[in-house]
């Protein structure tokens, strides 16, 4: 990667709704836009709440594996490197559920994750089919889960688990817990690892969690999904450094990035 001459463009994408259709999780539509920036070797980084395992397949699709990406909502980075699932290093996933199981027993019994669910359990809560929620299982670095206590009990649960360096984010379905950092923090780390500190940050998404890398990024682009309630307007969009699609997923995303190397003069 460090001999890999980086152009003055890296592009972040959030993936389901985004660079894959909502309903199909195809990406057919965005497949013009995805041979230009493999043709100028332009770096596309996933940054998504799936876990390293859940990427492999997909990043050998797209054919960015000398790309790093960012897993589990920014709990972590996979590594160009790391292609073979069987090895992922799950050490840190291992000392956050040893954390979560040492708390005291009225704490930890309100707290059920995916370490503590089978297979077919992780299917049921999530809706991923039994292949896909195996994959999703083979976490290394959050672990998403269900609250079932009360308030005055989650405050103590999340004040013990802060003590130790966790943190907890309420998402729309799951208490995801972590060692602190998410999606946005990790973009400023995979430019440093690209060796592109000058370059032009580009990031795409559709969802509430993706608004801080949209907001931090040099050119902001939210995909429109009509399967969501819309984002609210972004400070951004009133300069035009974020802007939104007018197609959908896929297309709306092939349709702005093949805008954006156009107008950075990268499109010939």
């Amino acid at each position: 990667m460090a001999g890999d001459k980086v152009p003055g463009l890296i592009i972040f994408t959030d993936l389901d709704g985004t660079l894959l259709d909502h309903g199909t999780y195809r990406y057919d539509a965005a497949r013009p836009a995805l041979d230009a920036l493999r043709a100028r070797n332009i770096p596309l980084v996933p940054a998504s709440s799936k876990t390293a395992a859940e990427l492999v397949a997909l990043r050998g699709e797209l054919d960015i594996t000398k790309w790093p990406a960012i897993v589990e909502n920014g709990a972590g980075v996979l590594s160009p490197e790391e292609g073979d699932a069987s090895a992922f290093d799950d050490t840190e996933y291992r000392r956050l559920r040893r954390i979560v199981d040492d708390l005291p027993d009225e704490l930890r019994r309100h707290f059920a994750g995916f370490g503590d669910w089978s297979t077919d359990e992780i299917a049921e809560r999530t809706g991923l089919p039994p292949g896909q929620a195996r994959l999703s299982a083979r976490r290394q670095f959050s672990e998403p889960g269900i609250w079932n206590g009360d308030e005055k009990e989650l405050a103590a649960f999340l004040n013990r688990l802060s003590a130790q360096g966790v943190s907890a984010r309420q998402g729309g379905r799951f208490l995801t817990l972590s060692f602190g950092a998410d999606k946005a923090n990790r973009m400023d780390e995979v430019v440093a690892r690209l060796g592109a500190g000058d370059a032009t940050i580009v990031m795409l998404g559709d969802a509430p969690n993706d608004v801080r890398m949209i907001e931090r990024a040099d050119i902001g682009v939210i995909v429109h999904n009509p399967s969501t309630e819309a984002l609210p307007r972004l400070a951004g969009e009133a300069t035009s450094r974020i802007r939104r699609t007018r197609l959908t997923g896929p297309a709306g995303w092939n349709e702005a990035v093949l805008a954006i190397l156009s107008a950075s003069g990268m499109s010939e």
